[in-house]
């Protein structure tokens, strides 16, 4: 197209093009705005370099000359990009973006900024839904990397779940870029690999401080397996000898974190022993043990059965922490599986989730489009049969109406020259294409949803700093009605035009629909 263009003479034509998407994904009614940072970092650094051009010449061989020399000057100096606040609630039809400039240089900005809105909304957006599920009290963990499309996809889930509400990570390398703390556990394989205590006769740990006694590391943490089997009336002949060898190694490389996976053999009659037996050797050592994870079997009871030992062993030998360790469930979760197990009552305090949220697998893609609605001043409609497709032509600004008890009421676009929305009066609101619907709204609260971002080839007030954007989907996630985003049959939220920009839009739509003719 960037050919065509220079060929027509349109290099110097001014052109406005909206960036949005047209439904929410995961049948919600509420996305949540991601990548916009990425966006601007690809403004900064935009350069066609020769080895580019050179490229492009072979790829385009029939090109003039003249046009590769043109390449060579273009950059988005000239480019105006407004956009809404990385890490808002967004809604349909209304841009995340707005983003205007040289014909030919914000046309050649449509597929970037696709990809790097598209994938970053779609998974911060599942995020969000997963936080939702689970609640504020549960810790959520991205284990996705294994599953993810890709090295630069398994970066790009890591970073925008962290963003959409997890709490940390076990992609190591993107706690490095991006600053998200790591966790993760190890593998049944590390288990497996050890077959008996004479493995780890020679481990030994040191203890926490100097006045612990010093002892030896392996016979305490057998002396306290064989101790918890009696008080608890468990065989120590059905537990596991690797599974503890390799729990006693694991313990001593990771004193301070250990975290234990039980599911290897079996989880009630030896890893949890096992566990037990470790920790409480952990402490006498100076050290508490973090938790346990489940990875296969019910959940939901095996959760609570872990839960009920623990209080247990705490009560028996009077560790009251010991009640209060990390129960982490892993295996295939999804956004399903959170509400089932909260519906059946569990004592999970952890999720370990990957598949199904860095594949977004409930949603592949969210559709984000890239529309011209204004070429040299002039309003641009783009129609269809489709009345979901039809745009919203030429510039808009877009507020959101809050209600006295906080919650977004609705988004209300309209023309730049009308006066904005103004608190405590009334004002008429109407949907995009269906005439007869329509209300009055007054607002206790207006937020405009569009600032600069980005003008004269710097970037203009934007936040970039991840844990801060992160707080800001929280905050953000607040003003939403329980109701818009429940999982199950959300309420749909209203997004409309003013009246003025309802008969202007329809006004141009007639304008520029054909005229069939009958005989």
């Amino acid at each position: 197209m960037a050919y065509a263009y220079w060929k027509s003479g349109k290099t110097e034509d001014q052109a406005s093009f909206d960036l949005f998407f047209r439904k929410n994904p995961f049948k919600g009614e509420f996305t949540i705005f991601a990548g916009l940072s990425d966006c601007l970092k690809f403004l900064s650094s935009f350069q066609l370099s020769q080895s580019d051009i050179s490229y492009l010449r072979t790829c385009m061989p029939d090109c003039d000359e003249g046009f590769f020399t043109y390449l060579a000057t273009i950059s988005p100096d000239k480019v105006l990009v407004e956009a809404m606040k990385e890490g808002s609630v967004c809604f349909p039809r209304v841009p995340l973006m707005k983003v205007k400039g040289p014909l030919v240089m914000v046309q050649l900005l449509e597929t970037v900024f696709l990809n790097l809105v598209n994938y970053a909304s779609l998974v911060a957006t599942n995020a969000a839904r997963f936080r939702i599920a689970a609640g504020q009290q549960i810790k959520l963990f991205e284990f996705g990397l294994r599953r993810a499309q890709g090295p630069d996809g398994g970066l790009s889930a890591s970073k925008f779940s962290y963003l959409g509400g997890f709490d940390k990570t076990s992609n190591v390398l993107a706690g490095k870029l991006f600053g998200i703390p790591v966790a993760g556990t190890h593998a049944h394989s590390y288990v497996s690999s050890f077959s008996g205590l004479d493995q780890v006769s020679s481990i030994t740990l040191s203890p926490a401080t100097t006045t612990t006694p010093s002892m030896d590391w392996v016979s305490t943490c057998v002396m306290w397996r064989d101790t918890l089997a009696k008080d608890l009336n468990i065989l120590v002949g059905e537990a596991n000898q690797g599974e503890l060898a390799a729990f006693i190694s694991y313990a001593a490389a990771f004193p301070a974190s250990f975290t234990a996976l039980l599911d290897t053999y079996d989880v009630i009659r030896s890893g949890l022993l096992n566990f037990c037996g470790v920790a409480l050797a952990l402490n006498t050592f100076g050290y508490r043990a973090v938790g346990v994870r489940i990875d296969s079997g019910d959940l939901a009871y095996l959760s609570n059965k872990v839960k009920s030992m623990f209080v247990m062993v705490g009560t028996i030998h009077n560790l009251p922490w010991f009640g209060s360790l990390d129960i982490t469930a892993s295996n295939d979760i999804n956004e399903e599986t959170i509400l089932s197990l909260s519906e059946q009552g569990h004592s999970i305090t952890c999720y370990g989730i990957g598949t199904h949220l860095v594949t977004c697998q409930g949603q592949p893609a969210l559709g984000c489009v890239y529309k011209l609605v204004d070429i040299n001043n002039t309003p641009k409609i783009k129609l269809s049969q489709d009345v979901e497709k039809i745009t919203m032509p030429g510039d808009k600004v877009a507020f959101r109406l809050f209600g006295k008890d906080g919650f977004a009421i609705l988004d209300l676009l309209q023309l730049p020259e009308e006066e904005r929305p103004r608190v405590g009066q009334k004002v008429l609101c109407r949907h995009p294409f269906q005439e007869s619907k329509r209300a009055y709204v007054t607002p206790h609260m207006v937020e405009l949803l569009h600032n600069v971002v980005w003008r004269e080839g710097e970037t203009v007030g934007e936040e970039s700093d991840l844990a801060r954007i992160r707080e800001k989907v929280r905050n953000n996630m607040k003003t939403v009605r329980a109701d818009h985003a429940r999982s199950l049959n959300p309420t749909p939220y209203k997004v409309s035009v003013s009246d003025s920009l309802y008969t202007f839009m329809h006004r141009l739509w007639l304008e520029n629909a054909p005229i069939g003719e009958l005989s």
